[in-house]
């Protein structure tokens, strides 16, 4: 049987993340362009040199998928029953525009399914994370307090829970990448009850589902495997789900290509 994950070890490593983020959050930096046109600065290959060394440190057997590590061919992952999925920095673009709604992503994919997430906000200090067959929690001020043990963190972290069935719909989007799709997807559900726009940027919106200040995350546009799992296990162990648009099925992850179908994120705890 595989050894639980300890949710401490995981705070400590984002927080490692974090420092280094904010090191240079604020400061002039040079920006690379990547093959597939989104930005590329410092913090985010100094976010992954931290959370790199800190999962294989605690972890060594357990391989790593990162968006700024090498390229790793699918012959050799697609045997993986278990690895961590990560974004070192998620929303750059929300970085250089020093809007604070950047994140670091860490989730542990097995049988390719996310199983544990872990969300960090640098620039507010704020860790939502969920526990492997357990719950959702978000813990303010996270670098301020120290913990004995997992139970001594849980104690001190707020349970999530999606949103029960209200009157007002309110639906989150992205604050970078809107899409038509998504636009229609708004205007369909004003046929029913009042809808509410909200956005955010990077995984925050996931977080705002699964803390229930949203019903609805639709994303009619391209992602990136790292950037949803994370996300999605805590949406899906506040009660929520997230789900492929175009067949409803569970989104699964370790696919040939790494780029994301379209999907809806829910809440909706009736």
């Amino acid at each position: 049987m595989e050894k639980s994950i300890d949710p401490l070890i995981l705070l400590e490593i984002s927080l490692s993340a974090g420092k280094e983020i904010m090191a240079v959050y604020g400061k002039e930096l040079a920006i690379e362009t990547k093959a597939d046109e989104s930005p590329l600065t410092i913090a985010d290959q100094r976010s992954h040199q931290a959370i790199e060394f800190g999962l294989q440190r605690a972890f060594p057997d357990i391989p790593v998928l990162s968006e700024e590590g090498s390229e790793i061919p699918y012959k050799e992952r697609k045997t993986w029953k278990r690895f961590w999925l990560v974004d070192p920095l998620d929303g750059t673009k929300e970085f250089i525009k020093q809007n604070g709604e950047f994140t670091v992503n860490i989730a542990l994919i097995e049988d390719n399914y996310p199983v544990l997430g872990a969300i960090y906000v640098p620039a507010t200090d704020v860790f939502y994370y969920s526990e492997e067959n357990g719950g959702a929690y978000k813990i303010a001020e996270a670098s301020k307090a120290k913990f004995k043990n997992a139970e001594a963190l849980r104690e001190k972290s707020t349970s999530l829970s999606v949103r029960k069935a209200s009157e007002k719909i309110t639906v989150v989007t992205s604050r970078s990448h809107m899409s038509a799709e998504t636009e229609d997807f708004i205007e369909a559900l004003q046929g029913g009850n009042p809808v509410e726009s909200v956005s955010a940027g990077s995984s925050l919106k996931f977080c705002l589902v699964a803390e229930g200040k949203a019903d609805y995350y639709p994303r009619f546009a391209p992602t990136m495997e790292w950037d949803t799992a994370a996300g999605q296990a805590i949406v899906e162990a506040a009660g929520g789900t997230v789900r492929s648009a175009k067949d409803q099925s569970r989104f699964s992850y370790n696919q040939e290509s790494l780029t994301n179908e379209w999907f809806l994120a829910a809440g909706w705890n009736e």
